[in-house]
C-alpha cells in the first residue's frame, strides 16, 4: 500500500487526513516538525508526503527545497494562504498540489490518488519517439539529458518537457499541458505552466545559455523545436 507522510501541527487536521487516507487503502505517518519529516524521508521510502507550509520550525516552503536537494518524492501543500503568489512560490520550488484550508479531507484523497496515478509507469511511455537533437529521454527513470548532461526536473517538469519533445513544432495550449500533468483545468493551474516553464527554461540555460529549445505562441501555448 502507498505510504503517505502527514506533515501537520495541527491534530484535528491530522486526524481528518489520517482518517481520509486509510479509507481509501492507504498508509500512513504522521509528524509535526519539518525536521523530523525531513530525517525520515532521508532514511524510509514515502510515497507522497502531504506538508503544511505554517509548521512551527521551518516553513513547508523551506522544508520543500530542502527535500529537493535529496528527493523527488510528491508533495502537496496544506496553506491557510490563498493568493496566486503563494501558490507559484509553492509550485516553482518543486510541489505537486496545493491545497487551501479550509479543505475537503476526501478532495485531498482524491488528489493523493490521482499524483500518484499519474506517476505510475505508463506502457506506451517506452514506446514515445526519440527526439533529435540534444534531449535525451529515458522513461524508465524519468530522467531527461540535455547534451549529455542531466536536467534536474522536478515530476512535473519532466511530464510537460517529455510531453513538448514527443512532437516537436507542435504547439501545446496550456489547457492540454495541464492535461499532461494529470491535472484539471478547473483546479486554476493554468497559468502555473508558465511558472513550470520558466523552471525548464533555467534548467535549459545553465547547461547552454544560448539554447531557447521552447518557443511560446502568444495567445496559443508553447512548442518545442530541439534544435534551436
Amino acid at each position: 500500500m502507498p505510504r503517505i507522510l502527514i506533515v501537520e501541527d495541527e491534530g484535528a487536521i491530522a486526524d481528518t487526513l489520517i482518517y481520509a487516507l486509510q479509507a481509501e487503502g492507504f498508509t500512513t505517518h504522521w509528524v509535526t516538525l519539518a525536521g523530523e519529516a525531513l530525517a525520515l524521508l532521508e532514511n524510509e521510502p514515502f510515497d507522497l508526503v502531504i506538508l503544511d507550509v505554517g509548521l512551527p520550525d521551518i516553513s513547508g516552503f523551506e522544508a520543500c527545497k530542502q527535500l529537493r536537494r535529496f528527493s523527488e518524492v510528491p508533495v502537496i501543500f496544506l496553506t491557510a494562504r490563498n493568493g496566486e503568489i503563494d501558490r507559484v512560490v509553492g509550485l516553482e520550488i518543486g510541489a505537486d498540489d496545493y491545497v487551501v484550508k479550509p479543505f475537503s479531507p476526501r478532495e485531498v484523497a482524491a488528489r493523493v490518488k490521482a499524483i500518484l496515478k499519474r506517476m505510475a509507469p505508463r506502457a506506451d511511455r517506452a514506446e514515445l519517439p526519440e527526439p533529435k537533437g540534444p534531449f535525451r529521454i529515458d522513461p524508465a527513470s524519468y530522467q531527461i539529458h540535455f547534451h549529455e548532461q542531466l536536467l534536474p526536473l522536478t515530476h512535473h517538469e519532466y511530464c510537460l518537457l517529455e510531453t513538448l519533445l514527443a512532437q516537436p513544432g507542435r504547439v501545446f495550449s496550456r489547457a492540454q499541458l495541464l492535461d499532461a500533468l494529470g491535472v484539471a483545468l478547473e483546479v486554476g493551474y493554468e497559468r502555473n505552466i508558465d511558472s513550470h516553464i520558466k523552471g525548464l527554461r533555467a534548467k535549459i540555460r545553465e547547461i547552454a545559455p544560448e539554447s531557447k529549445p521552447i518557443q511560446t505562441h502568444r495567445g496559443l501555448g508553447y512548442s518545442c523545436c530541439p534544435e534551436q
